[in-house]
């Protein structure tokens, strides 16, 4: 391997360390995002523009891309943030395990909460200390959004660059390219990939709540809210399933058991369709099976935390991309 593919390869490292350490991840993902759809909607742009109109034109899609990101996720922080939102949610969930307690052997009711802090004790607990850094408030929230804003402006205006005309670049310029591409290639498929699971499991969990149980007269508490989570923590591999399925049904075992059965019984079948898409989806685009995934997940939250959790499907995509390139796999 040539010395400056090699320094490529190390800066790129570093930079993964770096950007994790120091929790810069929201921006580097905002940023990948807008970078990413400007390019594809750049595509439908007519070809026979001069430079200056073209130039415009890319800059008013990265704009509206960014916009578009913008009002989205403010609509679902808002939404969740509600007094109907995830505090209602967790309430609701904390409600009916409490009314379970009675009826569940000594040993599985000494486990389980009693209130919201017990539950998200708990909670903290199973994902780990980095957790509690997500309820952090004020001047660090600020910060946070702050650097989401400034991320998505830098991949905007590296979309409009991106199409400018270059020169042949010096060896160790050209390295530095190949690693961001390859990057951006493995966000894209990972990324968006996912977003088309979230979409096809949240359709079919729309399906069931918001018009199979109404046509039996069984009405699930906050049912689109459900849905917005299943959507939400749907885009987190494998993991993200098991935490709606378990919410959702929690919900089902408060209405009634045999509710509690129909909801189990239609999510296993979501949870099996969704290991078809991944391995349809996901693995087609980056040839990596689900236990892969969930390994690379699991050890990059080791080291990491949750941005490691996060993080990892697209490094671990981007990693076997850049080791299938140097022919060791």
């Amino acid at each position: 391997m040539q010395g400056y593919v090699a320094i490529s390869y190390l800066l790129a490292i570093a930079a993964v360390v770096l950007v994790l350490k120091f929790h810069l991840l929201p921006a580097v993902i905002a940023g990948l995002a807008v970078y990413v759809l400007t390019l594809k909607l750049a595509r439908y742009l007519p070809r026979n523009m001069n430079r200056f109109a073209h130039k415009v034109a890319l800059a008013v899609v990265a704009l509206a891309v960014i916009t578009g990101l913008t009002g989205a996720g403010t609509a679902i922080w808002s939404l969740i943030g509600s007094s109907h939102g995830i505090a209602a949610l967790l309430t609701k969930v904390v409600d009916t395990l409490g009314s379970l307690r009675p009826t569940l052997p000594e040993s599985v009711a000494e486990v389980l909460p009693t209130s919201i802090e017990g539950l998200r004790q708990q909670l903290m607990e199973m994902i780990g200390m980095h957790a509690r850094k997500i309820s952090a408030v004020g001047m660090e929230s600020f910060k946070v959004v702050a650097h989401v804003l400034l991320g998505m402006v830098v991949g905007g205006m590296t979309a409009v660059h991106h199409f400018r005309e270059h020169t042949s670049a010096p060896p160790f310029l050209g390295a530095l390219r190949a690693r961001l591409r390859r990057l951006t290639t493995a966000f894209d498929k990972v990324v968006f990939a996912q977003v088309k699971i979230s979409g096809f499991n949240t359709a079919l969990t729309a399906l069931y709540l918001l018009v199979v149980l109404p046509l039996f007269d069984i009405h699930l508490p906050m049912a689109m809210l459900l849905v917005l989570l299943t959507f939400a923590v749907g885009l987190l591999p494998v993991l993200g399933n098991l935490v709606s399925n378990t919410v959702i049904f929690i919900i089902s075992l408060g209405v009634s058991p045999m509710v509690a059965v129909s909801s189990l019984l239609f999510l296993i079948m979501i949870h099996k369709a969704e290991y078809f898409m991944n391995a349809r989806i996901v693995g087609h685009e980056v040839q990596a099976t689900a236990w892969e995934l969930l390994i690379a997940m699991l050890l990059m939250e080791a080291m990491f935390g949750i941005g490691g959790l996060i993080a990892a499907p697209v490094i671990y995509a981007w990693t076997k991309a850049e080791v299938k390139e140097q022919g060791l796999i």
